[in-house]
């Protein structure tokens, strides 16, 4: 037996055998949702924190220019403001998300940095050579792709998961990283870059969440054998598999009941801000791990190790 309860301003998970202890773990959010995919930064409570003020760049991303699927908000926000702390450009691809983007946008240019939005669908393969034509037009280069767009839908059976929704699924989270990977191929040299965005849930199977996991799963497949097709024209390809961070795709896909308990699970006790995933996005687009290709980097407050 397994539940969740709250005392005063603390959540507890109990587990109900015999002399097995319950644990506290800290929430970053109440109760909430939205009912629109990938969600909106602007309407979640708490904002998330996507900048650790804290961090200082050091050129270690001088003059690179970065493509980000998602970049508008959640993880891909993170990613680029670190980016550009890095010295890096960023091309930020979003959906309809146009006051998240905006917002990203204006916030990196109050940092002196420079940013190009694109709004569009990546499971269009014609969108996708848009993007990479958009910019070459205005960088002259490309030197790092982050494929982190995508959508996931809580369905607690597999005979709920509609052909609608797996469809857009696979197309978001599979199509969408391919087409791009594609267009941006013929651009990169030695020394780029391509990280993939796959999920802790791949590692643990979450029930709730299969059409997703299977998606996260596949990212990773694409991941080792692209590397190793690359890896002599030294282009590296790694991924990386959060655990509950605290952006729009949660209260966007889970009922609202679900948002407090998110985490709960991990070893830490507790989910994380976006902001806390930045620096493996660095690490990874930059020379410090030159050495790395076909690895899944696990960043998730141990919920799942090994």
């Amino acid at each position: 037996m397994e539940y969740d309860y709250k005392f005063g301003n603390d959540y507890y998970k109990y587990y109900g055998n015999k002399g097995v202890k319950s644990t506290v773990y800290n929430i970053l959010a109440p109760e909430q949702s939205q009912n629109v995919q990938p969600g909106m930064e602007y309407a979640m409570t708490p904002l998330p924190i996507f900048d650790n003020l804290k961090y200082r760049g050091n050129n270690k991303l001088k003059d690179k220019v970065a493509i980000i699927t998602g970049g508008d908000s959640g993880l891909g926000r993170a990613c680029s403001i670190a980016y550009v702390k890095e010295g890096a450009k960023v091309v930020i691809v979003y959906l309809n998300e146009e006051r998240d983007a905006m917002e990203t946008k204006n916030y990196i240019e109050t940092m002196g940095g420079d940013c190009l939005l694109i709004r569009g669908d990546i499971t269009s393969h014609s969108f996708c050579k848009d993007v990479v034509q958009k910019t070459i037009n205005k960088y002259h280069q490309i030197d790092i792709l982050v494929n982190n767009a995508g959508v996931q839908y809580q369905q607690d059976q597999l005979d709920s998961i509609t052909d609608e929704q797996f469809d857009k699924t696979m197309k978001v989270n599979i199509y969408g990283m391919f087409y791009l990977t594609k267009e941006v191929l013929p651009y990169l040299k030695s020394g780029s870059s391509i990280i993939n965005l796959s999920s802790v849930t791949t590692f643990y199977g979450d029930p709730q969440l299969i059409d997703y996991v299977t998606t996260k799963g596949a990212i990773i497949g694409f991941t080792r054998s692209l590397a190793r097709n690359l890896a002599l024209k030294n282009i590296r390809v790694n991924a990386i598999a959060p655990g509950f961070f605290w952006t729009p795709l949660q209260p966007a896909c889970w009922v609202k009941e679900k948002i407090p308990s998110l985490g709960s699970d991990a070893a830490m006790a507790r989910g994380a801000n976006p902001y806390e995933l930045a620096p493996t996005f660095v690490f990874l687009a930059c020379s410090d791990s030159s050495y790395m290709t076909g690895q899944v980097m696990h960043v998730n407050g141990g919920q799942v190790m090994g």
